[in-house]
């Protein structure tokens, strides 16, 4: 579900309440740029869209509100008003951290709305076909103003948490497709399907071929 963060964010600020937008899925999912959400706060990671590895965070800070911030215990006082000094992490993945002077111009690349045009075309690609499956759910809205390139999916009678992450153990070890089983608070436990950039058409007609053999 994609949420209207730019609104949400009107309506806190309004009220004198900061809000901390967790982005780590739809940032370079989605075509948009940070000033869009309008968010004095947003948490990011490297690894999902951006193409660094496992461990890459990224914390925005707007300049206007770091002084809301206090600083770390660990910095010195005297020292630059920068984001850094407010987030102490001990022990740095330098190594990690090297590959985002990489990652981050390979994106650029891509034109942010062709990314996010194509990981749509591909969700659709294999979405449209697993309709048709009996007794599948796709639970993720149809609306495309609603979503990006990921959604889940339950197959009717396979409503709880050991039989969701069973069809996504069986997809991986039979068919080498990696899906993650989630416990969901509104539709419950279902499994999420997140087409990267580097996936086919043919990969999608392959998702639909092993879907259907559940049945």
């Amino acid at each position: 579900m994609v949420i209207p963060v730019r609104e949400i964010a009107a309506m806190a600020r309004a009220r004198g309440i900061d809000l901390i937008v967790d982005a780590a899925h739809s940032w370079q999912q989605l075509d948009f740029t940070l000033p869009d959400l309008d968010c004095d706060f947003v948490g990011l990671n490297g690894h999902k869209w951006r193409g660094a590895p496992l461990g890459v965070g990224i914390l925005h800070i707007c300049e206007g509100a770091l002084s809301r911030v206090d600083r770390a215990p660990a910095e010195d006082a005297s020292g630059p008003d920068i984001v850094m000094v407010r987030t102490h992490t001990g022990m740095l993945d330098y190594a990690s951290w090297l590959t985002v002077p990489a990652a981050l111009p390979f994106q650029q690349r891509i034109d942010r709305a062709a990314r996010a045009a194509r990981l749509r075309a591909r969700r659709d690609c294999w979405v449209r076909q697993a309709r048709l499956i009996p007794g599948i759910e796709i639970l993720t809205p149809h609306d495309p103003m609603s979503h990006g390139a990921i959604t889940s999916f339950r197959f009717r009678g396979r409503s709880s948490p050991q039989a969701n992450a069973a069809i996504a153990q069986r997809l991986l070890e039979q068919h080498r497709f990696f899906t993650v089983h989630r416990t969901g608070a509104a539709n419950g436990p279902c499994v999420r399907v997140t087409p990267p950039l580097f996936n086919s058409a043919n990969d999608s007609a392959r998702l639909v071929e092993a879907l259907s053999a559940f049945h």
